[in-house]
């Protein structure tokens, strides 16, 4: 015969388990997709941020601000956001911030930058790249930029369409 016991505290340890499993199922499947709106006049523009997971996905997702860019990208790669922002990259936060995105609760976490080459840049001769910090599955950040070194950068909604 076999016989098992279980004591309160295991009890109790089984119990508070459960329900953090039930906690974070229900969460899982109720946490909304987010969008970032932008007003202009009287009609609001409603992007999308997530959803993208592959190149593809960056193509539409680029597209959804006018921008037209080349199909395969000139570099997929992962890279690690620091623990701390400097200056120049504090800087470049704030471009994000500007775009309605945030770089700081993504520090020392490492994400896919997807660099395309823009297509339809108006009134620019040089290269123009599009990069986009993609991080499960959901834009982060990114921007659109000139290779020069005296050059621009500016969020996604920037002008040059």
């Amino acid at each position: 015969m076999f016989i098992y016991s279980l004591r309160a505290g295991t009890v109790k340890l089984l119990g508070v388990i459960c329900v953090a499993l039930t906690v974070l199922i229900t969460l899982i499947a109720f946490v909304p997709t987010y969008s970032i709106s932008t007003g202009a006049g009287d009609s609001a523009v409603s992007y999308s941020y997530d959803k993208v997971k592959n190149q593809d996905d960056v193509v539409n997702f680029l597209s959804q601000f006018g921008w037209a860019v080349e199909s395969s990208p000139v570099e997929v790669k992962t890279v690690t956001l620091p623990a701390e922002f400097d200056k120049i990259f504090a800087a470049y936060n704030e471009i994000q911030k500007a775009q309605g995105l945030n770089l700081l609760k993504y520090k020392n976490r490492e994400v896919t930058r997807y660099t395309f080459s823009v297509t339809n840049y108006a009134d620019y001769e040089g290269t123009v790249y599009a990069n986009v910090l993609v991080y499960r599955n959901r834009v982060i950040g990114g921007d659109i930029c000139s290779a020069d070194i005296s050059g621009f950068i500016h969020g996604f909604e920037g002008s040059g369409r």
